[in-house]
């Protein structure tokens, strides 16, 4: 195993218990004290766990949560359910745009019920997806890949973008704190607004538990979307709130 795969499988462990003990850790992995003390240094230095005494943390950071493996990963019930519900949004024929959040990707496997339609994306994942499908044509915008959002941003993307229009945008951000969606990075940050910028119309898809979150960098008001679509998890007073400062909430179940 790469020393990269084995520090991605430590993070996983580490959030999946909440907390581990470095001699838990060596046991779980059969590797030596050393080795994982090696792999937690390396893992704070980048941001993405707390070392504590004789343990590491799985609280949180802005770093780990942009990661794309462990967004995958999480609330899962509530993105089918999100996915779902921006599906019924696109009408066959339209141009949609859809960015590279793991919420948003949900819909990929649902895409040929809306065909024939024109699929834009900077994620690769969901591209990998709609490749080979019948009646769906894909535009895969450029750029620097980057792999902690298994998607290419960047100048060269936001160039492509302002060259385009599209029927729809659907796309997601990592944090709600009010009625401002957050974005962790700056440069996903303008990749997104350059999306909004093209599209005549734009669905935010975002699970309960992004409310009451922050990241760093400010993506839009709640209120410029034409539709914010969350989940029944959402407190009832969360969404009375928004829909008072004139967001157009939906709430769909989560089975």
């Amino acid at each position: 195993m790469s020393a990269g795969n084995r520090r991605q499988d430590i993070a996983d462990y580490i959030v999946q218990h909440g907390e581990a003990r470095i001699d838990e850790l060596a046991a779980a992995f059969g590797v030596s004290r050393m080795t994982i003390h090696r792999h937690v240094d390396e893992l704070a230095r980048q941001g993405v766990l707390r070392k504590l005494h004789g343990a590491v943390s799985a609280q949180p950071s802005g770093v780990y949560e942009s990661l794309f493996r462990f967004r995958a990963a999480h609330a899962t019930a509530a993105k089918q359910a999100l996915a779902w519900a921006a599906l019924a949004e696109i009408e066959p024929g339209q141009v949609v745009l859809i960015d590279d959040s793991t919420t948003v990707n949900a819909i990929g496997p649902l895409l040929p019920q809306v065909a024939p339609s024109t699929v834009v994306t900077n994620s690769l994942p969901l591209a990998e997806q709609l490749v080979g499908m019948d009646d769906l044509n894909l535009i895969l915008l450029g750029g620097e890949y980057h792999p902690t959002y298994n998607a290419f941003i960047g100048h060269i993307c936001e160039s492509a973008l302002e060259k385009i229009r599209v029927n729809l945008l659907v796309c997601s951000a990592s944090a709600i704190d009010g009625t401002a969606a957050l974005i962790q990075d700056p440069q996903v940050v303008r990749v997104k607004q350059a999306m909004a910028a093209v599209a005549s119309r734009t669905v935010l898809l975002v699970d309960s538990s992004k409310f009451g979150k922050v990241a760093l960098h400010l993506f839009a008001d709640l209120a410029d979307f034409d539709l914010v679509i969350s989940d029944d998890g959402l407190p009832a007073e969360i969404a009375g709130s928004l829909r008072a400062a004139g967001v157009n909430l939906r709430i769909v179940p989560v089975q």
